[in-house]
């Protein structure tokens, strides 16, 4: 039995030992609280037993005084009566009853004068003693004697000796399962939520973030509220702090590789400086643009990339001035000339600005970079252009102007002349119609030619615009001497020019001004010399002509005619006159041209001739040529409605106003607004806007003809006739210029050309209009040729829109 028992005993033991260990290892918080609760305890409770068993042992140390009192008072009396009366056996009674008495051990008794009397046993130990006197009271007190009485104190120390056993081991087990239960209390409160936070935090990653902190307890507004709740918080409001810095940090992350990619893979080239300018980063495009990769230029100044042609003094004077502008304003940028690793030069458009940090502290610096070599070259050719003409390759307006202005300073500090001389290259416009715009191109070119090689070297030729140039001649003696320069520029443009593999003559007209006697002012001078051009044209073309005061006033007069004409359709100046037509053999009237006259408040009435070329100039002959369409359809509408009958109408049209994009569109809206018959309107070109054989040309003819107007050929024979193109193009008439009919009856030739004209037409199917007839016997000539029609001051001058109406009721040489 007693084995088994200690058997028992030895396996419980490595189990509790065990529990303890692993209670020690998992909870240490846990030991360590109740090793505390243990320690504070026990001194507390050690100091309350002390304080309980003092207060105990005064306690009956104060019972034994209380006794020994009680016996002084109660005894003194009788015992003093006692030996007084020398009564021993009450004596010794009376000190027996004393010594019955608990604690009470020795009794002596002293009697006057000698004697003594002892009871008890003398006690071990500690004693309490306690003595009075005996006195017996007569008359006068006598003492008697002196009795000490000994207590005891063993009982007392063994009463003391139980309780402090007793105390010891009632608080050792109180104090034992109390800390026991606050442990498991502790435990199932705190320590294991402890150890589940330990290891939520233990376990805590990027990639657990997302799980928050839950606790095994009931969620219940005090469990919220208190300390593990307000830590618990705390973790996931951490654990949210975390994910929104880590979602910041992936969002910094991606900008920074965002932004290194966008640096690494920038079309510019990207160096990064430390604050010494020593170089710490080049990019890709960097090392495509220099040749020098990152090791070659790492840890080196940028002065070191400028060009070799500058040495090393400039080029770190160079970036010392760039040095102070970053720290004074804050960026630098401008042109470098910089060098590539193979020694090639490129021009590099730079861009240095310091890299600071949160503190405005400036950490390093920036330089971009960006290769303009081409944006350099398509500057020069950019400058070029602004100031040569790309055509002839002669200064434009601009330099010229320049030159000028430059030629005229020079000759007031040496008190000489300049000759300023305006260009105009005859009938142009009809070379360029006639034969097309590469002819045309041609012209200028071998123009500018001839004009340059008239001139010395100091002189300037310059093309204005169009077939129009300006030369300055500086340094002129006198004006004579510009007069000399027109004539060799006369003589070499008598020789002929070869446009298309064919020669033709082309002239120029020369207007002369010269600084100082017409003008001091580069601007006025080239007015004047403008105006002396158009007097050489109305001279008669191919001559020159110098300024003179009269001429301003012919030049006002083209300023104030063109000033009038822009405000002529406002002002409903403009108005047709009407011509007949007339089938030759018949008589009948088939159509009627329409003429364009200007009837201006302060120039009267302005014949076609006079504002015509400057409408075509200026290019105010669309909106007027438009303007006349819609006005001669709404005309031949009218009639038709007046007459009954069918008459058609014939408009001209200018080679400016044939080459609009919208001038298909602007015809046919006026057909559609009039209501007329599109077989009703005929369109009048010239001959010499359809020998520009080109592919616009006959798209617009065939696009007239197919809306079923007809087409026809103006002023026939006045040009470069190629009969050729008649076949080409869809026309319906010939029109025979006046001049060839004026002299058919005293001309053989002119009327055999009428002749040829008539039968060549009609074997190409188209009817012929003799213009300019003014007498009966041209009409029985036309007859006999079998002409057509016919249209002149004969049958009638042209007419305002209601005298013609007049002239359809009352003609007698005409009928409808």
């Amino acid at each position: 039995m007693s084995d088994t028992s200690q058997g028992g005993l030895v396996t419980e033991m490595p189990d509790i030992t065990t529990r303890l260990k692993r209670i020690r290892t998992a909870s240490p918080l846990s030991i360590r609280l109740l090793a505390w609760i243990l320690l504070f305890s026990s001194a507390f409770t050690l100091l309350a037993s002390c304080i309980q068993i003092y207060s105990d042992y005064r306690q009956d140390l104060n019972k034994i005084q209380q006794r020994l009192d009680v016996i002084e008072a109660g005894y003194s009396s009788s015992l003093a009566r006692s030996l007084w009366a020398l009564d021993q056996k009450s004596l010794q009674t009376q000190m027996e009853g004393i010594l019955s008495l608990p604690d009470i051990d020795h009794l002596r008794l002293r009697i006057e004068p000698d004697s003594e009397l002892v009871m008890g046993q003398s006690p071990r130990g500690d004693v309490l003693s306690h003595s009075f006197d005996l006195v017996y009271r007569d008359d006068e007190p006598f003492n008697l004697g002196r009795i000490t009485i000994t207590a005891g104190l063993e009982r007392v120390y063994q009463d003391l000796r139980h309780r402090v056993g007793v105390i010891i081991a009632t608080q050792f087990f109180t104090i034992f399962f109390i800390s026991i239960l606050i442990l498991w209390i502790f435990r199932h409160l705190v320590t294991r939520h402890l150890t589940a936070m330990a290891g939520y935090t233990r376990d805590l990653s990027l990639k657990t973030l997302s799980r928050p902190l839950k606790l095994e307890r009931p969620d219940t507004p005090g469990n919220r509220r208190d300390e593990l709740g307000l830590v618990t918080d705390a973790i996931n409001e951490m654990r949210e702090r975390l994910n929104e810095d880590v979602a910041r940090r992936e969002r910094d992350a991606a900008d920074i590789l965002k932004f290194s990619q966008a640096i690494e893979q920038s079309p510019s080239s990207v160096l990064i400086c430390d604050r010494q300018w020593h170089i710490e980063y080049a990019n890709q495009k960097f090392s495509q643009l220099t040749g020098y990769t990152q090791d070659d230029i790492i840890g080196k100044h940028p002065s070191a990339l400028v060009d070799q042609s500058m040495n090393s003094r400039e080029a770190w004077h160079l970036w010392q001035a760039i040095r102070l502008q970053v720290k004074r304003v804050g960026v630098w940028q401008g042109e470098v000339n910089s060098v590539r690793r193979n020694g090639e030069r490129y021009w590099e458009q730079l861009v240095v600005t310091p890299i600071k940090d949160s503190n405005s502290d400036t950490t390093g610096y920036l330089i971009l970079g960006e290769d303009i070599s081409i944006r350099k070259r398509y500057e020069q050719q950019l400058l070029r252009q602004a100031n040569y003409d790309v055509l002839t390759g002669l200064p434009n307006r601009m330099l010229a102007l320049d030159r000028l202005k430059l030629a005229i300073a020079q000759a007031r500090r040496d008190e000489t002349q300049v000759g300023v001389m305006f260009l105009d290259l005859d009938n142009f416009k009809h070379i360029n119609d006639t034969l097309g715009h590469d002819a045309g191109d041609t012209l200028l070119i071998e123009a500018s030619k001839r004009v340059s090689s008239c001139l010395r070297g100091t002189s300037t030729v310059a093309r204005l615009g169009g077939d129009e140039f300006l030369v300055v001649l500086p340094g002129l003696s006198g004006p004579d001497a510009a007069c000399q320069v027109a004539d060799r520029i006369l003589k070499t443009f008598s020789t002929p020019f070869m446009l298309g593999g064919q020669e033709v003559f082309v002239t120029t007209s020369i207007g002369i001004a010269t600084f100082p006697q017409d003008s001091d002012n580069s601007g006025t001078l080239l007015q004047h010399a403008d105006a002396a051009m158009y007097e050489a044209k109305h001279k008669g073309k191919s001559a020159y002509s110098r300024f003179t005061p009269e001429m301003t006033e012919i030049s006002h007069e083209r300023l104030q005619m063109e000033s009038y004409m822009r405000k002529a359709m406002e002002l409903g100046e403009f108005e047709l006159y009407f011509q007949p037509i007339i089938d030759t053999h018949s008589g009948k009237l088939v159509s009627a041209e329409a003429l364009l006259r200007w009837n201006n408040l302060a120039l009267g009435m302005v014949m076609p001739d006079r504002f015509i070329p400057l409408a075509e100039e200026t290019g105010l002959i669309i909106p007027i040529g438009e303007w006349v369409i819609q006005e001669a359809c709404k005309a031949a509408r009218n009639w038709q409605t007046l007459t009954g009958n069918p008459i058609g109408v014939a408009v001209n049209v200018s080679p400016r106003q044939f080459r609009d994009p919208g001038f298909t569109d602007a015809v046919m809206r006026a057909l559609d607004a009039s209501g007329l018959s599109a077989e009703l309107l005929e369109l009048e070109i010239t001959e010499r806007l359809i020998l520009d054989n080109s592919i616009e040309t006959a798209d617009i003819l065939r696009k007239l003809d197919r809306s079923g107007i007809r087409l026809t050929v103006d002023d026939f024979g006045t040009g470069y006739s190629a009969l050729s193109y008649l076949k080409s193009y869809p026309f319906d008439t010939l029109k025979i210029d006046k001049s060839f009919i004026q002299d058919v009856l005293t001309e053989n030739d002119d009327a055999s050309l009428v002749r040829a004209i008539i039968t060549m037409a009609h074997s190409l199917g188209l009817k012929v209009v003799a213009e300019g007839v003014e007498a009966e016997a041209q009409t029985h000539f036309l007859k006999e040729e079998h002409c057509d029609y016919s249209q002149g001051y004969f049958y009638s001058t042209p007419l305002p829109e209601q005298d013609f109406i007049q002239w359809l009721d009352t003609n007698e040489r005409a009928s409808t």
